[in-house]
């Protein structure tokens, strides 16, 4: 199959982008944020219509309430600053309820907004999708009051408390977090978003509540570095472990810490955390894989480190080191330069952060590139 785009095995292509382009990769934007401008995003969530980015070098949410029609049209709605034109953690340090640092995650749940505040350490929440600008959250997870911000809620941790909380989502009946820093996914069984302050009911990947280490001190179909990212539904479960270069699979949602993943993606065995740096890539490996997005068959990778997609027409269930079907972002699969090592392209990428599937279209937070990019993506 042959396109015009940089793509292998897929005739997906780039419809629209929103943000600037960094020439060459990995370069600031101008230093005065605009409605129109982004740097590094790592999260985006659309329906098709709405589209929501987590513009996080900005310390901000970005909002268009309709599917832009140009690329780099400016957001109709910024949350987490006071005004369009302004940056820093914290609203510039005036406000810890509405200000945010290092905004990550992004979906809607029931109709509402959810945000993960990463380096405030919780989850923020309001009713609807907030049609004004700096409008004030209603829900908080993770922290017992607005105004704390410490990790863990300033102590150990607990069933109740996060440390860099980037990735989330609601799949079948329970509402998921994943704890980066805590190495470990909290489960609440929630028909909706949980009580604030109340304890997860499932914990995953450490032994006791008040544990952190890496990979429980050993590497298991069980444990983790960095979980970054979450999707599936009752009868998938998918996890981006971004530090042990891999992404593990249930064939059904996970009950407990018990219920062990059923497929390693990126590494050849259980026991495996090998970054493949310097070598080509293949259909196979992973290097910081930090998004997973399905459409109930398919599976979406971001092979971030790798500065591609990678597409799986069927989504592995079972096994080790599944190849893909397709690349997005690089013109075979042992390619894996920044921006294909030339100019950027609307094809390109550069550490592709995060992903939002609706229908046959997958949005990108192009991170390095300071921009979102909606692809097509057709059922071939």
């Amino acid at each position: 199959m042959t396109s015009p785009w940089s793509t292998f095995g897929t005739s997906a292509r780039p419809i629209r982008t929103l943000g600037g382009e960094s020439p060459g990769g990995l370069m600031l934007p101008p230093a005065a944020a605009e409605p129109g401008l982004m740097y590094a995003p790592r999260g985006v969530w659309h329906d098709g219509e709405r589209v929501v980015v987590a513009d996080t070098g900005n310390h901000r949410i970005l909002i268009w309430h309709s599917f832009p029609t140009s690329d780099g049209q400016p957001a109709d709605v910024v949350l987490g600053q006071p005004d369009q034109h302004s940056e820093g953690p914290a609203a510039g340090g005036t406000s810890k309820r509405r200000g945010m640092y290092l905004p990550t995650g992004v979906d809607v749940i029931d109709g509402n907004l959810v945000v993960a505040d990463a380096w405030h350490h919780r989850l923020i929440a309001w009713d609807g999708i907030p049609t004004v600008d700096f409008a004030e959250p209603t829900w908080l997870l993770g922290q017992q009051r607005w105004e704390s911000v410490a990790e863990n809620a300033g102590g150990e941790p607990s069933l109740r408390t996060f440390y860099w909380p980037f990735g989330f989502a609601s799949i079948d009946g329970v509402f998921w977090v994943a704890d980066t820093g805590n190495r470990r996914l909290l489960g609440w069984r929630s028909a909706s978003l949980p009580e604030p302050n109340t304890p997860a009911d499932i914990l995953i990947g450490q032994d006791d509540p008040a544990d952190r280490l890496d990979n429980r001190g050993g590497i298991a179909v069980n444990t983790f570095r960095w979980p970054h990212a979450i999707c599936g539904d009752d009868s998938a479960f998918f996890v981006a472990d971004a530090g042990d270069h891999r992404v593990l699979g249930w064939n059904v949602p996970p009950e407990s810490d018990g219920d062990h993943a059923s497929v390693v993606i990126g590494q050849a065995d259980q026991s495996s955390f090998d970054e493949f740096k310097n070598r080509p890539q293949g259909s196979q490996r992973l290097r910081f894989p930090y998004s997973v997005a399905t459409d109930g068959t398919r599976l979406f990778v971001a092979d971030t480190s790798n500065n591609r997609i990678l597409l799986w027409n069927t989504r592995p269930l079972s096994g080790s080191m599944p190849g893909a079907d397709a690349v997005l972002g690089q013109p075979d699969m042992d390619s894996n330069g920044e921006n294909r090592w030339k100019a950027v392209t609307p094809d390109s990428m550069c550490w592709p952060y995060g992903l939002g599937l609706c229908n046959d279209v997958l949005a990108i937070a192009d991170s390095g590139n300071n921009r979102v990019v909606f692809w097509e993506v057709p059922t071939e």
